[in-house]
């Protein structure tokens, strides 16, 4: 059987696990967890970069440093995980979906301006398969109107916008190191904060609430409740497990990209003859290997593909549903159509790619697609 996904081992992770649990410090902020920090600081220019223990509570902590309060307005893409909306919903705000690009899953940067209230108060958008939004557009509506972007970066680590790291152009941002995504620590997460406002505080908000990582510094004698928080940070174990995945980053990138191009290149004619969209990386992004998909014509052509790699034992899978038709948010939403996001959930697909993921693996795939 083909799986839609395999988490990849590098063979270090076990290493670094057992180095961490009899270092004696198996709590969070230790040698591993710095390690991990100062990598994301040095490689992608981060003011700062705090390992979280997913890409959830890190955008949690972007929605509590942004002072999301009763009443605000946060912009979000319909077409993205709960999460991305969660996060701001859960510190009282209004969520204001927006619809997704005709020709990319990712928010209609051309739209955004138009759902700008004098209650707006952030901007959030998805690098959906780590393909870049328009930054430029986004960045100069919210330096017009005075908001906050925050970039949902999960699954964008090793992508570009015009020769700019994602996640280093927003406010802040949010990655994930879930199992699905290229690098992995099984669950995990990290919040960059590219603006030198929210560094102190974003350290008190991931030490519950306190001035500990102060402390533990040095910088002050004792440490107390100084603000609102939780406990954000991750354990050494899984630090260490993603400190392996770091240290061959390069490898994975490059055996993902590949198979991505593998992909596009095999694919690229069959997909003109029946009317289905390959993905589209736009010539201001570099796309990261992390995802390929499909966009069928019809519900029944994305359940024919599903159904025949099915049946040869190779599991695809479609994607998100549109969260502005989401039990939990549509009547609070109000009815507005958001057509091409729901065109997305009803058309996506999205085929194996996995670090062992084998040239002849995606020949077969490729062919079972092409027999339909």
């Amino acid at each position: 059987m083909i799986p839609f996904n395999k988490p990849y081992l590098t063979g270090k992770e076990m290493h670094y696990m057992y180095q961490a649990v009899y270092s004696g410090k198996i709590s969070g902020n230790g040698l591993f967890t710095r390690k991990c920090q100062d990598f994301f600081e040095q490689r992608y220019g981060f003011k700062k970069a705090l390992l979280t223990t997913s890409c959830t509570d890190a955008l949690e902590m972007c929605a509590i440093l942004a002072d999301i309060k009763p009443g605000d307005e946060v912009i979000v893409p319909s077409y993205t995980f709960v999460s991305t909306a969660l996060a701001f919903v859960r510190q009282g705000a209004k969520v204001v979906f927006v619809d997704s690009r005709k020709d990319h899953p990712g928010i209609d940067e051309d739209i955004i301006e138009e759902y700008v209230t004098h209650k707006t108060k952030a901007i959030v958008p998805v690098h959906y398969a780590g393909v870049a939004c328009d930054m430029d557009k986004i960045m100069n509506i919210a330096a017009k109107y005075n908001l906050l972007v925050i970039e949902d970066a999960a699954q964008a680590i090793e992508s570009y916008y015009k020769d700019r790291p994602l996640g280093s152009i927003g406010h802040m941002a949010a990655f994930s190191f879930h199992e699905t995504k290229n690098i992995n620590a099984g669950e995990g997460g990290l919040l960059a904060i590219n603006d030198e406002r929210f560094i102190k505080r974003s350290e008190i908000i991931w030490e519950k609430g306190t001035n500990r990582a102060e402390f533990f510094r040095g910088e002050v004698n004792k440490y107390g409740w100084c603000d609102t928080g939780s406990s954000f940070l991750p354990s050494e174990i899984i630090a260490a497990y993603l400190w392996a995945q770091l240290e061959n980053l390069g490898d994975i990138q490059q055996k993902r990209t590949k198979i991505w191009q593998q992909y596009y290149i095999g694919l690229k004619d069959w997909a003109k003859a029946h009317e289905v969209r390959l993905p589209t990386t736009p010539d201001y992004a570099v796309q990261n290997g992390h995802m390929f998909y499909l966009v069928c014509n019809s519900v029944k052509q994305r359940e024919q593909i599903i159904q025949a790699l099915k049946e040869k034992d190779i599991l695809a899978v479609f994607h998100y549903l549109s969260l502005h038709k989401s039990k939990y948010y549509n009547d609070i939403h109000g009815g507005r159509e958001l057509p091409n996001s729901d065109n997305y959930s009803d058309k996506l697909v999205r085929l194996p790619l996995f670090y062992e993921l084998s040239q002849q693996d995606v020949e077969n795939i490729m062919d079972v697609i092409k027999n339909i």
